[in-house]
């Protein structure tokens, strides 16, 4: 099938979704010569600030959709969790990369993680739970240490509960307010990896190696690249996620996050259909950041170089470095190296992503130390 015309920098991008990931796409497609509509029931949101044009409306509002598409030129997500009837919607007028599909499995646990199990790539053990019927089940079949996680719109540790005995599971699935979840045996991982990947509108295949990720109250903290994991280990990573992206027919940029076991096996965990926190560090440290790649794959452009200029490390800045008052940014930006992204939000709430600061070195390791 022959690949529809490149859209051109001049044309229009529209992002369902208006935060910070919108707000760095945003600021990549315009440096590009891109103009920029994103639209979200906020207003003077993290990507609205530096957006062309920032219609506020309800996803459920489908004529709000309908305008919208009609005056755009092709349709990407910031996020995952807008409903499969406004993308829908969206795609009667205008191309929205990647399309409803996609959307539609990685915003469901259940339906994530069959698909993956069905495409014969690795995770851990699973079983659905959607009532109170499928708990004596789901206790015999995922034995031992357990996680139940609500099947959508948990992130960031929210909507889980971790099972040490059975007998625990009726009171953690009663807390989860009875919402359809998901059993998952819980792994005893050595550390957490991503792979942030592109795929274009012709196939091609591009990433930027394995990012080591340490969380800290289930939140993102630190992100460093490359990973400290063996060459193995980091080709095994990146061919789980040409996989995904190629099983998914993705156009535009996903990543995979994944568990790496002490025996050096690999597990995916979840998938993010879009830009990703652990990826933030690619703008100082690669040829092509991520975001820039997202603009370049949905609008059909080739995809850029993902060299690795230097080694990074990025450190998410929470809404709890305010506590004191405005954190002292001059300081931190004396340290060579370091970079200062801040996000626009007005209001720093404890665990909320407000920026980040990401540093570059000689080695993964003076990244990490700055």
């Amino acid at each position: 099938m022959t690949a529809p015309p490149p859209i051109l920098p001049g044309s229009t991008i529209g992002v369902l979704g208006s935060g910070q990931l919108g707000r760095m796409l945003a600021l990549a497609a315009r440096r590009m010569g891109y103009r920029i509509h994103v639209f979200s029931p906020d207003r003077d949101s993290p990507a609205g600030q530096v957006a062309d044009r920032e219609t506020q409306s309800a996803y459920e509002d489908l004529d709000a959709v309908t305008a919208f598409a009609r005056g755009v030129d092709v349709i990407t997500l910031e996020f995952e969790n807008v409903s499969y009837e406004t993308i829908e919607a969206a795609a009667r007028f205008v191309a929205v990369r990647p399309g409803a599909s996609i959307i539609r499995i990685s915003q469901n646990r259940i339906r994530e993680k069959t698909f993956l199990r069905d495409a014969g790539l690795p995770t851990a053990p699973f079983t659905a739970v959607r009532a109170n019927e499928d708990l004596p089940k789901a206790a015999e079949t995922i034995s031992g240490p357990a996680i139940l996680k609500t099947a959508s719109l948990g992130y960031d540790g929210k909507g889980q509960a971790r099972i040490d005995r059975a007998d625990q599971l009726p009171a953690a699935w009663e807390r989860l307010a009875g919402k359809e979840a998901i059993l998952e045996q819980f792994v005893d991982f050595e550390r957490e990896v991503s792979v942030v990947a592109a795929r274009g509108i012709d196939g091609s295949f591009a990433h930027w190696g394995v990012i080591e990720n340490d969380h800290v109250n289930h939140i993102l903290d630190i992100s460093t690249s490359p990973a400290e994991v063996d060459d193995r280990v980091a080709a095994k990573a990146i061919e789980l996620a040409r996989a995904v992206l190629e099983k998914l027919d993705v156009i535009g940029v996903l990543c995979v996050e994944m568990f790496v076991t002490p025996r050096g096996e690999i597990l995916i965990n979840e998938l993010a259909p879009r830009p990703h926190n652990s990826g933030h560090l690619t703008i100082e440290a690669s040829v092509t950041s991520q975001f820039e790649q997202q603009a370049r794959a949905v609008c059909g452009l080739s995809l850029g170089s993902t060299e690795l200029l230097h080694p990074a490390a990025m450190a998410n800045l929470l809404g709890d470095v305010w506590e004191n008052g405005e954190p002292a940014w001059d300081r931190a930006l004396t340290i060579p190296g370091v970079t200062l992204h801040l996000y626009g939000k007005k209001e720093p709430r404890p665990g909320r992503k407000m920026g980040h600061l990401t540093a570059v070195g000689s080695s993964r390791q003076e990244a990490r130390a700055r």
